[in-house]
């Protein structure tokens, strides 16, 4: 899929000479198709890793997608260059006059505060109010998943008795779901998290689908029934060396930081990890993409509604 974004945003030769293509703004100019509009509002402090990692995973189908990036006015970010932002990045006074395709929402490190300490919530409820007749479909993303299952469906996070964190494997509980073609049985995905949202929650709130869970990862991919909501608790979309950098990173800090379960060959850190979540990472960004977003958005989105 070719995605359109700005000329001289970093992922572009990064994403370029991984042989992934890019459409330039100068070349979507003179298409005469409409792309799919999709918002992103990355709340990760690394956001060009993590900009990078999805868009990486939104360029591999044949539709054009524009791109726009979104940052919270209520708290800016303390580790990424002001200049990147301020190039790259929009606000939501900017935005909630339009319309998109599709919204992604990414994971945030807050998981250990309560939803109304965090700087921001009250923005981003006000972001998550405003999809409601503004976005077709949202793709929620870890932490991201937890506040929009709290904030839409007041489905409460909980506290794990220690850091979830390592490659886990999930199984597939609806095959017929347009979610899983192209998935085996069980696929594998990064975690790392310190809570999670229990099974017996999802299930007692008749519009949401529990279509995903781990054994030892517990819930890891709910919708809601209307397919405008989906909630991934992990993080599908790392890179082979993320969860290690977390782990090098604790390490040097001096925290207790267990090594990453199912990651490490014979779970020894000076071994590079083996990659087995890529495909169905992709995958599952693909599918939503074209099965969620593609085949269902009204052509003139102005008939996006609640």
């Amino acid at each position: 899929m070719p995605i359109r974004i700005p000329d001289s945003l970093p992922a572009t030769a990064i994403l370029e000479s991984e042989n992934i293509f890019v459409m330039t703004e100068y070349r979507a100019m003179h298409q005469d198709i409409r792309p799919l509009n999709v918002l992103i509002l990355n709340l990760m402090p690394t956001k060009i890793v993590t900009e990078t990692q999805i868009l990486r995973k939104l360029s591999n189908t044949p539709l054009q997608i524009q791109v726009e990036l979104l940052q919270t006015a209520s708290y800016r970010s303390q580790h990424t260059d002001s200049n990147h932002l301020d190039s790259f990045y929009t606000t939501f006074e900017q935005v909630r006059e339009k319309r998109y395709d599709g919204l992604i929402i990414t994971g945030a490190p807050v998981e250990n505060l309560d939803f109304s300490q965090v700087d921001y919530w009250d923005e981003l409820c006000a972001i998550m109010e405003w999809s409601k007749t503004h976005v077709h479909s949202t793709l929620h993303i870890c932490w991201g998943a937890q506040a929009g299952l709290y904030y839409h469906y007041g489905v409460e996070k909980r506290t794990l008795p220690k850091k979830l964190f390592g490659v886990y494997d999930h199984k597939v509980l609806k095959p017929s779901s347009p979610l899983f073609r192209g998935f085996d049985d069980v696929f594998a995905a990064p975690n790392s998290r310190y809570t999670e949202v229990w099974e017996e929650d999802i299930l007692r709130v008749p519009e949401l689908e529990l279509i995903a869970k781990g054994d030892e990862s517990g819930v890891f991919l709910v919708k809601s029934t209307d397919s405008r909501h989906f909630f991934v608790m992990g993080h599908p979309e790392y890179d082979p060396d993320t969860l290690a950098r977390e782990y090098f990173r604790d390490v040097k800090k001096g925290l207790d930081i267990a090594v990453p379960a199912h990651y490490f060959p014979n779970d020894d850190p000076p071994q590079p990890p083996i990659v087995r979540w890529r495909s169905a990472g992709q995958l599952l960004y693909t599918n939503w993409l074209n099965y969620y977003v593609y085949q269902t958005t009204p052509y003139d989105l102005k008939k996006i509604s609640d």
